[in-house]
């Protein structure tokens, strides 16, 4: 069954959502599925917007061939190489062998790699400030290097004010009956997903984000037009401000999120009891989470938000518990930064948790760590009371 949704004049939605695959590029979660959106424009000329991932090929090609009406599509525009984007280039060339392809020089360097027989199809190679036009809609490149791969191209469309953003303004989630964000509670329905694939997926690139919004803010845009999740056509603002956020590493609440690992649980009601009194003392909602049950992405989409993040962790083999070292190597790998960080550890004969944890907090940039370090020999007992109490307060003072 076609599925296909006018996003704008002449702009037409012709992707698919993916309910089926449970990790977004076999690492991330996906509970409530992914869109892979691509678009085609009908004018003078027909031009094409990427393609999609291979799980949604049935549906694509059934929505581009409805969407031509048995014309052929002039040019086929690859903003971003990833292949859950690229993957049906080759066959698009293949039912259009006419059609030109449009990219960056790095765009038509990985395109060689993905797909070698592709060496001879028509290739017209853009750089950021040239246009593209199909009559009465006009495509001016903008570069968008390591957002977040080096070839990746936005376009903006003069007719309409629409910003083909490529994965930039995405996030996960499939399609709940409408295209639009504005159909939706996007807060409370999308915000948690787009965040957490910021996060993951873009997080680490904050300064090229930073340098696309600063090219964004000179151009009047009306609708982002994303590769994965709803189109934006009223709000914008405020979602350009979420990545504003975002970008820079600045929280957007002022909770504290409390961040837990436990063997046999002795460290688990450390942690909730140490939570009651941060909450009481400092009137913030405190959010705990067990490092071995959320997933690692959650945590990150977490740290995203929050500035204020309390560790309590097992020495482990004379080290860091791995759940939560892991953690740690992702918040580095990611760059997270701006945040204020406290320590628990536990240990029945050597507690060294803290120290390593202290270590590896130290590699980020612009970090407080608390020097108040609570130390819990086995399991919390009223003889650690005072300790305890003094840890709390400091934190909510923090």
């Amino acid at each position: 069954m076609v599925n296909i949704h006018e996003a704008a004049k002449d702009i037409f939605w012709i992707g698919g959502s993916d309910r089926r695959l449970a990790l977004f590029e076999n690492l991330f979660p996906l509970p409530d599925g992914v869109t892979y959106n691509s678009y085609i424009v009908k004018d003078e000329k027909t031009v094409l917007f990427d393609t999609a991932d291979v799980s949604v090929a049935d549906q694509y090609f059934e929505n581009l061939e409805a969407a031509l009406e048995g014309k052929a599509p002039d040019y086929l525009v690859i903003l971003h190489m990833e292949p859950d984007h690229c993957a049906l280039i080759s066959q698009v060339v293949k039912l259009y062998p006419n059609v030109t392809l449009v990219g960056g020089a790095k765009t038509f360097t990985l395109l060689g790699q993905f797909f070698p027989g592709l060496d001879g199809a028509n290739k017209l190679v853009v750089k950021e400030g040239d246009t593209l036009s199909s009559g009465s809609h006009t495509f001016h490149f903008v570069a968008a290097p390591m957002v977040h791969w080096p070839e990746v191209l936005m376009a903006y469309d003069d007719a309409t004010g629409a910003l083909f953003s490529a994965d930039a303004f995405g996030t996960f989630g499939a399609f709940e009956g409408s295209i639009f964000a504005d159909d939706y509670d996007f807060a409370s329905h999308y915000l948690a997903d787009a965040r957490r694939y910021y996060a993951n997926i873009v997080g680490k690139y904050g300064p090229q984000v930073q340098a696309v919004l600063k090219k964004a803010a000179g151009l009047d845009i009306r609708c982002i037009l994303p590769l994965h999740g709803p189109i934006w056509r009223e709000n914008i603002a405020w979602f350009i401000d979420k990545y504003q956020k975002w970008s820079t590493c600045t929280p957007e609440h002022d909770d504290v999120i409390l961040i837990y690992a436990s063997l046999y649980g002795h460290t688990a009601s450390a942690a909730e009891a140490a939570a009651v009194q941060i909450r009481e003392k400092s009137g913030k909602n405190v959010f705990v989470y067990d490092v071995s049950k959320t997933h690692v992405s959650s945590l990150i989409a977490e740290i995203w938000r929050c500035g204020t993040i309390v560790l309590f962790c097992p020495t482990y083999n004379n080290g860091i518990y791995p759940p939560m070292h892991a953690l740690l190597t992702d918040m580095q790998a990611l760059a997270v930064k701006n945040r204020k960080f406290a320590i628990a550890q536990n240990g029945s004969w050597a507690p060294v948790s803290g120290k390593l944890i202290a270590e590896e907090l130290g590699k980020l940039k612009d970090v407080t760590v608390l020097d108040n370090v609570l130390t819990i020999k086995s399991a919390l007992t009223e003889k650690d009371a005072d300790a305890l109490d003094a840890f709390t307060t400091a934190v909510a003072q923090m």
